[in-house]
């Protein structure tokens, strides 16, 4: 792939790859993946639209959704190029591996971990976690602390499943809410962006069935929380 100059880069969302079936890219803290009730325009699905019609404004052409990240979570994220790489992309999401990073407040007991629950979500979009597998989809994630500061955990997560707001739920559950996490932590915590971020996807290529692996690069407000190099991940 050519490096797609700056200035043609979608505001909020830095293009990682491309190729004639897919677009991977690195999305911003903040914005939408797709639109919502009260945000229609300023998504990254719309504008990836706008970015491949090149301004031409009789164009159809439209990328298709894979899979979402939450408005506060950064990182990596993938759309098709066409309704049958979605499909395929889609069928084999489960075989897609999907690592995140994230900081959370204090010490986890345990360093490394399955988390396992059932998970549903209420009327005012916040989802809840059970045991009881009458009350929802199970949900799977993964951890392991990678290093550990005075108040805080660098903890990586391979995300078995992939559902709503999971790896927020999943950590405040544990008693260890991820930093800047109003919604499922500590309403007073007064860190400006959700520690959480996508920081790689390793998934088959839907034409040349080869695995790729596509990572991005970990937000600078990390190093602010726990100084690491994580350049080196």
């Amino acid at each position: 792939m050519k490096k797609v100059p700056r200035k043609y880069q979608p505001k909020g969302f830095h293009i990682l790859h491309e190729d004639r079936d897919l677009i991977v890219g690195n999305k911003s803290p903040g914005i939408l993946t797709v639109g919502a009730m009260w945000e229609k325009e300023n998504t990254v699905h719309n504008l990836l639209n706008q970015y491949i019609r090149k301004g031409n404004s009789r164009s159809r052409a439209c990328v298709f959704v894979v899979h979402r990240l939450d408005q506060a979570t950064s990182g990596a994220l993938i759309f098709a190029k066409t309704e049958e790489v979605q499909q395929y992309l889609k069928n084999n999401w489960k075989s897609t591996v999907k690592t995140y990073y994230t900081i959370v407040h204090g010490h986890l007991k345990k360093k490394a971990d399955t988390i396992e629950s059932y998970l549903s979500e209420d009327e005012d979009y916040h989802v809840h976690s059970s045991k009881d597998s009458e009350k929802g989809v199970l949900a799977q994630t993964q951890y392991e602390v990678i290093q550990e500061t005075g108040s805080y955990s660098l903890v990586k997560v391979n995300l078995l499943t992939g559902k709503k707001n999971q790896i927020r739920v999943h950590m405040a559950g544990l008693g260890h809410p991820i930093v800047g996490d109003v919604k499922y932590g500590k309403s007073t915590d007064k860190f400006k962006n959700l520690a959480l971020h996508s920081a790689s996807l390793e998934f088959t290529h839907p034409f040349s069935k080869k695995r790729v692996l596509i990572k991005a690069k970990v937000p600078a407000y990390f190093k602010e929380l726990v100084p690491f190099d994580f350049d080196s991940l």
